[in-house]
């Protein structure tokens, strides 16, 4: 008897293939074991995968984060960039979690398609991978599936979980915003993983120049990095990534009562791509504003004093920045203003 799957075999005929996937694990093992240190405990295949979290802490916050890279996988796979999705994946969940001052520690990933392709889908696999070593984040496991009828032939969909951890003593909560305090823009590499059921709406009308589609299709930054830091060297109030609801309703999201984004729409041109959607879906500035992120991906809250510094430290990661407004007192609902 052999262990491969024989043709004959029921579960085979059914449209899922064992093999592939035994295939697809063999083909990523050293891509993950890549993201591995001391504190990951066993390796890939096993039932569950093991972090020690070690004893440097003081009293350490855990941090959770799940997301998914939406309907830019649709486009991605139009034009033959699902690789870059990987990276997309990671981004939406570590980006979501440094904005508490949380340092990323573990990924799981998520793959399910309706046949599985063990190349391609290493490629994906592969894309996680990277992106979790520049975050510093182990890719501790995941899940794939192969699930023929469920979905149409040749889709796929990814989904992802993180953990991060931060002192309890620095977690940035928004609780020291204050009047006076600088929203200090810093720059996103497009729509990042946003607003691609519009976009690719308005596609289907419109040719976009390949400039244009180049960067919809960019992968979206990793902010770990520069932003952790940040947080190390400047005294950051609050943080906000610019995902869906754009600058409009995530700002608020940090702020106490009684205060409000003052924004200075004239502190920052929107990017180009943003202004060919903006053109050809015929949308208004608010909803712009509303949808996506117009070409500032997170946005970090500090002193005055410290904006400078700021500058400075996230340049050297090639993130450009704009003083794009500032905190004032004020009883609008919205809690956020454009001048």
């Amino acid at each position: 008897m052999t262990s491969k799957t024989k043709p004959t075999d029921p579960y085979a005929k059914a449209g899922v293939n064992i093999e592939k996937g035994n295939e697809l694990v063999d083909s990523i093992k050293a891509s993950v074991n890549a993201t591995h240190d001391r504190r990951v405990l066993g390796g890939i295949g096993g039932f569950a995968g093991l972090f020690q979290l070690g004893s440097k802490y003081k009293n350490p916050v855990l941090v959770g984060c799940t997301d998914g890279v939406g309907t830019k996988v649709a486009l991605s796979q139009a034009h033959n960039k699902t690789h870059l999705t990987g990276q997309d994946l990671v981004a939406m969940c570590v980006n979501d979690m440094v904005t508490c001052g949380a340092e990323p520690l573990f990924f799981l990933d998520y793959f399910a398609a309706s046949t599985l392709e063990p190349k391609s889908t290493a490629k994906i696999v592969k894309g996680i991978a990277n992106a979790c070593k520049k975050s510093n984040c182990a890719l501790l496991g995941g899940e794939t599936a192969e699930m023929p009828g469920h979905y149409a032939k040749n889709n796929f969909d990814l989904a992802g979980f993180s953990v991060g951890v931060v002192e309890k003593a620095d977690l940035i909560d928004g609780k020291g915003i204050r009047p006076g305090h600088i929203l200090l823009g810093v720059e996103s590499s497009g729509p990042h993983s946003n607003g691609y059921s519009l976009i690719r709406s308005i596609l289907k009308k419109h040719k976009a120049p390949n400039s244009i589609m180049q960067t919809l299709l960019k992968p979206t930054h990793l902010y770990p990095a520069p932003v952790l830091e940040l947080i190390k060297k400047t005294h950051v109030k609050g943080m906000a990534h610019i995902t869906g609801g754009g600058l409009t309703e995530n700002i608020p999201r940090i702020l106490k009562k009684g205060l409000i984004a003052d924004v200075n729409l004239s502190s920052w041109k929107f990017p180009k791509a943003f202004q060919w959607l903006q053109e050809k879906g015929k949308i208004s500035q608010s909803d712009m504003l509303r949808i996506f992120n117009c070409g500032i991906g997170m946005v970090c809250i500090l002193d005055k004093a410290e904006v400078e510094k700021a500058k400075k430290i996230l340049s050297r990661h090639k993130l450009r920045t704009f003083e794009v407004g500032s905190i004032v007192k004020g009883s609008l609902k919205e809690q956020i203003q454009y001048n």
